[in-house]
């Protein structure tokens, strides 16, 4: 599952969530800390594994 970034406007805090792809698009992220739903997004890293084919 992916793992989204936030600000939260609430706490003032960025936290972190991991949600499936069509939970993040419904919107429906909360705040880990406070339980606010102001969350921003924030950008964060990339990381994609694929495998060696000789």
């Amino acid at each position: 599952m992916p793992i989204y970034e936030y600000f939260c406007e609430g706490c003032k805090k960025e936290v972190t969530r991991t949600m499936s792809i069509s939970e993040h698009d419904k919107g429906n992220a909360t705040c880990p800390e406070c339980g606010g739903r102001s969350l921003r997004p924030l950008v964060g890293t990339f990381f994609s594994q694929t495998s060696r084919k000789s």
